[in-house]
């Protein structure tokens, strides 16, 4: 019989977890899992709590959001690797990047049940200055457009939204003068905007860290942004970011096991959609299939088909403005806020 350290972030998406939470017990305990739940009591918890009881699990079950999984995560990497758990996964935060990853259900039972009949699958894990992170490292201007935008907003105008926000914050565009090293090579500029991930998904948009995403190669997909002159160059970054087009000379895009950053000043980096703490550099290293995740097997063999094909595509299309009209945009939006 294995046993299972169910922790669960009783607050997460409203406290949905709390309808279903016997159900999810009764599910586990019928398949033969005998069950220690444990339910978390702030930020934190669930680091501490996996820490130092996850040697003595088979399986951790996290429910809530990114940010939940996040700590389990780096509760249970500092332990040897044939002492970590499995881990599972049953979303109910409002942001749930990972489960876009891995096709897991919202729907708690469902979730539970992907647990149950689950395959493990060898997961990279990201350290970025001694902190580990599952799927996004970012900084700059569009760290945080995918948490700070409304979801209905985002579900309606769809990668528009993107392009809004960005404008928004144009006119108190941040750049950092950067080096960044990986493997040979050595890249020195301007950014506005830089991502380290590991995910076909960030901020619920499909294909934003490119093709050919492997989630269990040892590299990272990294991209950053240069400054850009105008609106027009804003947007097309946008466009080049979003629709993972890489014709675009203000973008650097590459593969890489680990990389250095440095910057003359500090940077506010944002670590699985959180605050990650500012650095003038940063070391991140990936940790090749460091985590046994419980993936349900057909989703596992889809994984498999969508890499070949390249079908991790989102279901927007970003319109091609004008420079006249995408000013306008950016005029009304400025004339909202000052209102």
């Amino acid at each position: 019989m294995k046993n299972i350290l169910f922790l669960y972030n009783p607050n997460a998406g409203k406290g949905k977890i709390k309808s279903v939470l016997s159900d999810i017990i009764e599910l586990f305990v019928n398949a033969d899992y005998e069950v220690t739940i444990h339910s978390t009591k702030g930020r934190g918890d669930a680091s501490k709590v996996s820490a130092e009881k996850g040697a003595d699990y088979d399986i951790i079950v996290a429910s809530g959001g990114d940010g939940t999984l996040s700590e389990v995560i780096n509760g249970i990497m500092p332990l040897d690797k044939e002492s970590r758990p499995q881990i599972g996964f049953i979303p109910t935060g409002t942001t749930n990047d990972f489960a876009m990853n891995f096709k897991i259900s919202k729907f708690g039972i469902s979730a539970a049940q992907s647990v149950v009949i689950g395959k493990p699958f060898p997961y990279d894990i990201g350290e970025f200055n001694g902190k580990f992170f599952h799927y996004v490292a970012s900084f700059g201007l569009f760290a945080a457009v995918s948490y700070s935008t409304d979801q209905v907003f985002k579900n309606f105008m769809g990668r528009t939204a993107y392009l809004l926000e960005g404008a928004k914050s144009l006119s108190n565009i941040k750049t950092y003068n950067l080096r960044i090293k990986y493997d040979n090579n050595i890249i020195e500029d301007k950014f506005i905007f830089g991502m380290i991930s590991n995910a076909h998904s960030v901020g619920g948009f499909k294909s934003i860290t490119g093709k050919n995403v492997a989630l269990d190669d040892g590299l990272f997909e990294v991209m950053v942004a240069k400054m850009p002159e105008n609106l027009i160059e804003l947007q097309q970054i946008i466009n080049s970011l979003l629709l993972s087009d890489p014709r675009n000379n203000s973008i650097y895009k590459f593969k890489a096991s680990s990389l250095s950053i440095e910057c003359d000043e500090e940077i506010e980096w944002t670590l699985d959609g959180e605050f990650g703490g500012s650095f003038t550099k940063v070391e991140v290293i990936n940790h090749k299939q460091a985590i046994q995740f419980l993936v349900d097997e057909s989703v596992l063999i889809e994984m498999n088909d969508s890499d070949k094909t390249d079908e991790y595509r989102d279901d927007y299309l970003i319109d091609e403005f004008s420079e006249d009209t995408f000013n306008s945009i950016a005029r009304l939006i400025e004339v909202d806020e000052d209102n």
